[in-house]
């Protein structure tokens, strides 16, 4: 029997509350390369995942428990308080359902918000934007080379990789730009200004934990941000998947402890939720790595959903329970999760009306903390 563990706690959508300070911030963390969610989030309770992966599998002595069936890889213990402190939801079995295994395509779908649609122009995190009135120049910022494609669109956004060197060669050509060239003055002025706020906190040296420190940094500024985006590489791992991974979760969770510790009081007003184009394969493949897969696990970090939970229905890993045979079923839809933290889901995921029926759904089987509900043997 295909088991079942429970979804979405009710909420409103985040960007309608306001707390003292202004505009609630959304930071949308993207992990490239489709990380391994069943080596995240581990499903020790279920035996069938040591049998799926007898060289990969985390030994159920190290995995950090979270409520006897769910747990998380030893090397997220940072990430352990905020759990305790139920400010940590995770959302498992959660993907695009679009089935390619192209990690340009899976991207490309999951930043644009239109998963199997090749033809969307803008992102859902732009459209997100849409709804409310802005001011800043730097409402929307990716603390990344190249703008994202999930911002892309309509509202104004811009890409800082390093806030000390963001500049305009030629700072007097913005005069004969009129309110544009103010507006990148002003850009300017509130970068460097965010770029002398030194932090007193330890960030992890990689690419998550440099780009989180910036984007603390604006949001200690008051520069007016309103949603920002940074971007993990490195996941795919189809070769000797365990020395690596560890690593990169070592960076993963490090960086987002630090940055709510670097917050302080002020990440009352923040809210970080994490992706990856799709999962790995739950089956270890013969290089000890895995392949490419379909469901994934999200984190939500200060947000609507009820944290010290692992929310989402959990499909099981037997046989009958895999998507074509190989993968984690996906039976949350990525656009459910995220249009929890957007005022306007319709416009940010246009064509999605999907969210409040699994919501409804889902609770159908009643809610207890995540502890009961018909497990696969």
């Amino acid at each position: 029997m295909i088991s079942r563990r429970l979804f979405l706690s009710a909420a409103v959508p985040l960007w309608m509350l306001r707390a003292a300070g202004g505009k609630r911030v959304l930071v949308v963390v993207f992990q490239r390369g489709a990380a391994d969610g069943l080596n995240i989030v581990v499903p020790h309770g279920e035996s069938r995942y040591f049998e799926l992966r007898p060289m990969l599998a985390v030994p159920k002595a190290e995995v950090l428990d979270l409520d006897g069936f769910f747990g998380f890889h030893p090397s997220l213990k940072p990430l352990l308080p905020l759990w305790t402190n139920k400010q940590l939801a995770v959302v498992h079995a959660a993907g695009s359902p679009d089935p390619t295994r192209s990690h340009f395509d899976a991207q490309d779908y999951m930043e644009h918000g239109t998963p199997g649609v090749k033809s969307t122009g803008d992102g859902w995190l732009n459209r997100a934007l849409e709804s409310s009135a802005g001011g800043s120049p730097l409402r929307a910022v990716a603390v990344t080379p190249l703008l994202p494609r999930t911002l892309a669109g309509k509202i104004p956004a811009i890409s800082i990789p390093n806030l000390r060197t963001f500049q305009v060669r030629d700072p007097e050509v913005l005069e004969r730009y009129g309110d544009l060239g103010r507006e990148t003055a002003e850009a300017m002025r509130m970068v460097r200004s965010a770029a002398a706020v030194n932090s007193a906190v330890s960030y992890p040296q990689g690419q998550l934990g440099n780009g989180l420190r910036q984007i603390a940094a604006l949001i200690k500024a008051d520069a007016g941000m309103e949603v920002a985006f940074a971007e993990t590489g490195g996941w795919d791992h189809h070769v000797n998947e365990a020395p690596q991974f560890k690593g990169k979760l070592e960076d993963f969770g490090g960086a987002l402890a630090a940055f709510a510790e670097d917050l302080g009081s002020r990440l009352s007003n923040v809210t970080v939720v994490t992706m990856s184009e799709f999962g790995r394969t739950a089956r270890e493949n013969g290089n000890r790595g895995t392949d490419h897969g379909h469901a994934n696990v999200m984190f939500v970090l200060n947000g609507p959903l009820e944290g010290g939970k692992v929310s989402g229905r959990w499909p099981g890993l037997s046989a009958e329970a895999l998507y074509e045979s190989r993968d984690l079923a996906m039976t949350t839809d990525f656009r459910a999760v995220l249009g929890r933290l957007v005022a306007n889901p319709a416009a940010a995921f246009p064509g999605y009306r999907g969210g409040d029926n699994d919501l409804h759904a889902a609770l159908a089987y009643g809610l207890d903390g995540g502890r009961s509900g018909m497990r696969a043997g």
